[in-house]
């Protein structure tokens, strides 16, 4: 009893000794202090941290992870783009996202709130660090952070309209509970201001410089309608940036054309080791739910309506006022046993580069057949579409299909958050909406994109016995006034950017989105032939021009954060 007693003492002499004050102070092993980052090293993994965050992954994420990805595929499918696709079954927050019965606990929205505010979170802790170090210069790597603050920032406004602005000079002193009374434009601007001050012009992959930041500047000014403000800043990175327009359009989709000329800002997936960690797990839905890939799960199907607006009127130009009084041919309610003759009419070759159709080459892969790579049923909310952009081609998936088990693949193509075409489309959107039109710099800059679609290789039949379509795309000869020009260039943004994540909020920027979303819904069900399409959906109304906030994020706050109007 007695040596019980005596090591009972001496253990408890040991522990306390153990855990005196200098046990505080000792490093847990695999952990760097804070002393151990305030160097050039630290600065460079901390940077490395933000910049890992564009594709959504974090520790501790809410929410939908789905959702968290940098391409924003999902918010298509509250547009005239995309229909959600698989079965209406299948992931009821989604369906409901399409169908307009938006609840402000759905995980998508979370998703994106909780993967973007860990997002600026390692954006500060770039900042405080650098504040942190006496020697040394970090400009660049101060500017960098200060860029991708601002882009995180950004997408924030662009979702939830009213986000909280979180900023930093020493996270010891960082209060993370803020209010959100508004938007937070200026917070924005000044971030994109002080990268292009700080950074410099060398293109380097996936990183920012300053031409990228001007270009998000004045995109940031273009969401304002602050025309006069943002076109210099477009002019200058078009005639003075190192950027131009691949020659083919599908190199913008593809391993063999990643970090090209167009490519300015791009998230860089990679999956070349087989297996799935820097891979894009937010778009591993999006491919076939049958076929040659053997993977799952045929999320985001283009729409009948996008399908259509890629017709045109047999001089080479889009149906801007009738593209929906015809339908491109399609084999919906048709089994793949079944005869069926692709249509014959004149298209824009933009088309079959976006969307795979019934009887043309999918990447490669061979003829699609239709219904047989579909999972969805005739009934579902779907259509007879697949996506077709930055989903691998048949000789890369060794060195881009990456195992992410669940029957799903982690692709390896980069993801273009911003792609040189879209300056010249944002550059001439503000040339005609600003005081005083520029109408022939627009029809400049448009037709620099509609000459690259002309001029590029069109997609071939499997024999390679010439085009696998009708294709027909001519430039622009001139516009007659500031409401032609502004239709063809809203249209153009379509064409060039279909099924890249951009069509809702181009929308609602345009304050068109609840006539022309409410319009596509009746239409689409009318086009498919589909008894009671239009019952499944909602009306849309000015409210969906923003998501709501997350009821947790609310929650979370105590109240602090305020809900967005109508929710």
């Amino acid at each position: 009893m007695k040596k019980k007693i005596l090591f009972s003492i001496t253990l408890a002499g040991l522990l306390l000794w153990a855990c005196g004050d200098d046990f505080t102070t000792v490093a847990p092993t695999g952990i760097l202090s804070d002393d151990a980052l305030q160097n050039a090293t630290g600065v460079d993994l901390k940077l490395t941290a933000a910049y890992s965050a564009i594709d959504g992954e974090r520790v501790n994420r809410q929410g939908e992870g789905v959702a968290a990805g940098g391409d924003n595929w999902w918010t298509d499918v509250v547009s005239d783009d995309a229909h959600r696709g698989s079965t209406d079954g299948d992931n009821t927050e989604l369906f409901q996202i399409e169908t307009l019965d938006w609840q402000t606990g759905n995980g998508w929205f979370l998703g994106r709130w909780s993967a973007l505010y860990g997002a600026v979170n390692a954006c500060n802790a770039v900042l405080s660090l650098i504040n942190q170090i006496e020697d040394g210069d970090f400009t660049q790597q101060a500017g960098e952070a200060y860029f991708l603050r601002g882009y995180y920032n950004f997408e924030l406004q662009k979702f939830y309209g009213n986000p909280s602005f979180i900023s930093v000079e020493n996270l010891d002193n960082i209060e993370f509970n803020q209010p959100n009374p508004g938007p937070i434009w200026a917070e924005i601007e000044a971030d994109f201001t002080e990268a292009i001050n700080s950074l410099g012009d060398e293109v380097v992959n996936g990183r920012a410089n300053a031409w990228v930041a001007k270009a998000f500047l004045g995109k940031a000014y273009l969401y304002q309608g602050k025309y006069e403000q943002a076109l210099p800043l477009f002019n200058d990175v078009i005639n003075n940036g190192p950027y131009s327009l691949n020659a083919e359009f599908v190199d913008n989709f593809n391993a063999a054309g990643e970090n090209g000329p167009e490519s300015m800002f791009a998230i860089q997936f990679a999956s070349d080791d087989g297996r799935s960690y820097n891979g894009n797990g937010a778009g591993t839905l999006n491919f076939p739910g049958g076929g040659p890939l053997g993977t799952c799960c045929g999320f985001y199907q283009p729409t009948q309506d996008l399908v259509n607006a890629y017709q045109t009127d047999g001089t080479g130009l889009p149906l801007l006022d009738s593209y929906t009084a015809t339908d491109v041919t399609s084999d919906y309610g048709i089994n793949s046993d079944e005869p069926f003759t692709p249509h014959t009419g004149p298209l824009d070759p933009r088309l079959d580069y976006t969307v795979s159709r019934r009887g043309i080459d999918y990447n490669g892969f061979g003829l699609n057949p239709g219904k047989e790579w579909i999972r969805a049923t005739f009934t579902d909310i779907s259509g007879p579409y697949l996506p077709k952009k930055n989903v691998y081609q048949a000789d890369e998936v060794g060195d881009n299909r990456g195992t992410g088990g669940w029957g799903s693949d982690w692709s390896g193509i980069n993801y273009n958050v911003m792609r040189f075409a879209d300056v010249l489309l944002m550059a001439a959107e503000a040339a005609v909406e600003q005081s005083s039109p520029n109408l022939p710099l627009a029809l400049d800059y448009v037709n620099r994109v509609r000459n690259r679609a002309k001029n590029m290789t069109y997609v071939q039949t499997v024999d390679d016995s010439g085009d696998a379509a009708n294709y027909q795309i001519e430039p622009y000869a001139s516009f007659a006034n500031q409401a032609e020009a502004r239709k063809a260039i809203r249209f153009e943004r379509r064409l060039e950017f279909g099924m890249e994540g951009h069509r809702l909020f181009d929308l609602r920027r345009w304050g068109n989105a609840t006539e022309t979303i409410n319009t596509y819904i009746q239409n689409e069900g009318e086009d498919l032939n589909l008894s009671g399409y239009d019952s499944k959906f909602g009306t849309y109304q000015p409210k969906h021009d923003l998501f709501p906030i997350p009821i947790n994020a609310i929650d979370q706050s105590g109240g602090v954060l305020t809900q967005n109007p109508g929710y």
